[in-house]
């Protein structure tokens, strides 16, 4: 899936690029195929760091790019052939503009194409924020950035999940605006191997991850000045609420705690106002778990 990633880079209409393969601390053959990749094209530089997650690894490519304009890039994901060149000249056509996308294209494991409705990718919008309160309708391969757009947003978290999420929504905060091409410019695709993304939805470590990732996200609409009745920030507060009474039933009345703060914030509703005097009475672990009970069972 490396090879094939980085020929459908190689494979762009637009002259000249820049490679930067960043090895996450690999522990199969990895090296020898990007070492081959690199003795095969001039164009490919590398580095290996230590298993840092997907945001370290984008960042340490990022600091040693040279380019006018940024493209992160999974192993597992594609981009079609002409997303530079029209990307490119969406941003050149509109310098207002710090980041342009087009569509995504989503395939099985077996390489089908599948609906996508169900993450409401694909939208059209002038801005990021704030409809990826909603849902983050791109995938990771989709935006080409403006470099100047990436120095102000600053490095990328070491966070493992929703990452990308949360660096979109800071980019976002800087009140960006968009250049949408009417294409389609990437592809990810699924396969059985092991993914991040991939997990028990109420293991505690995941829960840790995503708490922090809401908590920065919740942060990056209040800069941007998304105002609390808002519809999407509406619906962001209801999320934090779900997350905030999953990760009290795993035991983590910190992130709970504060979760739940932030949802009250934005929408002081009379179900949340009884859940914090539960939580006062109860605890927030065992509040979380009667909540969770409560709608499992409907």
């Amino acid at each position: 899936m490396l090879r094939e990633a980085v020929a459908s880079v190689l494979a762009q209409t637009y002259r000249p690029v820049e490679i930067v393969i960043v090895d996450d601390g690999s522990t199969d053959d990895t090296p020898s195929a990007i070492a081959a990749l690199a003795a095969a094209h001039a164009e490919i530089r590398t580095l290996r760091i230590s298993n840092g997650g997907p945001g370290t690894a984008r960042e340490a490519g990022r600091q040693i790019a040279e380019g006018e304009f940024i493209q992160y890039l999974d192993s597992d994901d594609l981009l079609l052939p002409r997303k530079f060149e029209l990307q490119v000249a969406a941003l050149n056509a509109d310098p207002q503009a710090g980041v342009a996308y087009g569509s995504t294209r989503y395939r099985d494991a077996e390489g089908n194409e599948i609906d996508c409705t169900w993450k409401n990718a694909n939208q059209r919008q002038e801005t990021i924020l704030p409809s990826f309160l909603l849902a983050r309708w791109w995938d990771t391969p989709t935006p080409l950035y403006r470099r100047s757009v990436c120095d102000a947003a600053g490095p990328w978290t070491s966070l493992r999940l929703e990452e990308d999420w949360e660096y979109d929504c800071r980019v976002g905060a800087l009140g960006v605006r968009l250049a949408y091409v009417p294409e389609y410019v990437a592809e990810i695709r699924d396969h059985p191997d092991h993914r991040l993304s991939r997990g028990v939805a109420r293991d505690a470590v995941r829960l840790r991850e995503r708490a922090r990732a809401h908590q920065l996200i919740a942060s990056h609409a209040q800069r941007a000045g998304i105002p609390r009745s808002a519809p999407e920030m509406q619906h962001f507060g209801r999320e934090l609420f779900h997350l905030a009474r999953q990760c009290g039933a795993a035991g983590l009345g910190a992130e709970s705690q504060a979760l739940f703060e932030i949802a009250r914030a934005i929408a002081p509703r009379w179900d949340l106002q009884v859940y914090a005097l539960a939580a006062r009475a109860l605890g927030w672990k065992r509040v979380g778990k009667l909540s969770m009970m409560r709608e499992r069972l409907g």
